[in-house]
């Protein structure tokens, strides 16, 4: 249960310190997790998540951040006492929390790739469809391009011409062959983003081993020409690989699957609440 506008003020945290906390991004754009708001009285052993104060008011703490917050004692409960443990669902919070945020956001990128991908294929499928019909068409304006500004005829150089008419001189079954991969890759991308949005593990294996593998015609590209936007590419790619690599311990890497699970459970569940269990100021 999310706190309302009743929120009257912020009033202390837990022990728990990090550089950048999730907890407080996730409560910034979801509000507060609290629970025991509408609940008639409190009990003795509510104090983990509610507790009385003075002057009519309680102090209830987030599941989420631990932070501890003081609201009025509603003038119409709901209930008479807070809910159990079997009723309170626990947000993610600790490594969870930052795992679903680091991963959600590789997501994203693999989903700009899929879209970018998916766009390009379409585009080779068609120009392999229609070349025959628009290949006169293209070299004609292209002549005429050229002798009006007094340049010689043809397109036998480099750049984004030179391009088209190596593409109007390719074999059908090449470009239907390059299309085919392009869409490929795609698909690729594509179930990466699924995969790790829902923050499965063989997608972080599927993510690192399809980086690793691509990063070495990023490295040929970046040798025969250098451009911001390759670089950039590169140093993002390098940084999802050590992010899967050491932070989710791949491939046995830090104690593995077993460790990570064991990280993740020491984060979550009424354990972790348990063993952070500030009191309020």
């Amino acid at each position: 249960m999310a706190d309302e506008s009743g929120l009257v003020a912020a009033v202390g945290t837990g022990p728990r310190k990090r550089r950048l906390s999730y907890e407080l991004i996730g409560c910034a754009r979801h509000g507060h997790h609290l629970v025991g708001t509408d609940a008639a009285r409190v009990r003795p052993e509510d104090a983990l998540l509610v507790r009385e104060a003075a002057d009519g008011m309680r102090w209830h703490r987030c599941l989420r951040c631990d932070a501890w917050l003081v609201l009025p004692v509603p003038e119409r409960p709901e209930r008479e006492v807070p809910p159990s443990r079997a009723e309170i669902e626990i947000p993610q919070r600790g490594k969870v929390l930052r795992d679903r945020y680091v991963l959600r956001l590789i997501a994203i990128d693999r989903l700009v790739h899929f879209l970018v991908l998916g766009v390009l294929a379409v585009a080779v499928f068609v120009f392999a469809h229609e070349r025959a019909r628009i290949k006169g068409p293209f070299y004609r304006i292209m002549d005429d391009l050229q002798n009006g500004v007094g340049g010689p005829s043809g397109l036998h150089g480099h750049g984004l011409l030179g391009d088209l008419d190596k593409a109007f001189s390719a074999h059908t079954k090449t470009l239907w062959a390059i299309g085919l991969i392009i869409a490929a890759y795609a698909v690729l991308e594509g179930v990466e983003a699924i995969g790790l949005w829902r923050a499965a593990r063989w997608a972080e294996y599927l993510t690192f081993v399809a980086t690793a593998v691509l990063l070495v015609p990023e490295v040929y590209e970046l040798s025969h020409h250098i451009s911001p936007l390759k670089i950039c590419t590169l140093l993002i790619n390098l940084a999802v690989l050590v992010y899967l690599l050491f932070a989710k311990r791949l491939f046995g890497l830090r104690g593995g699957g077993r460790a990570e699970a064991a990280e993740r459970a020491h984060d979550s569940g009424w354990q972790a609440l348990e063993r952070v269990l500030p009191g309020p100021r």
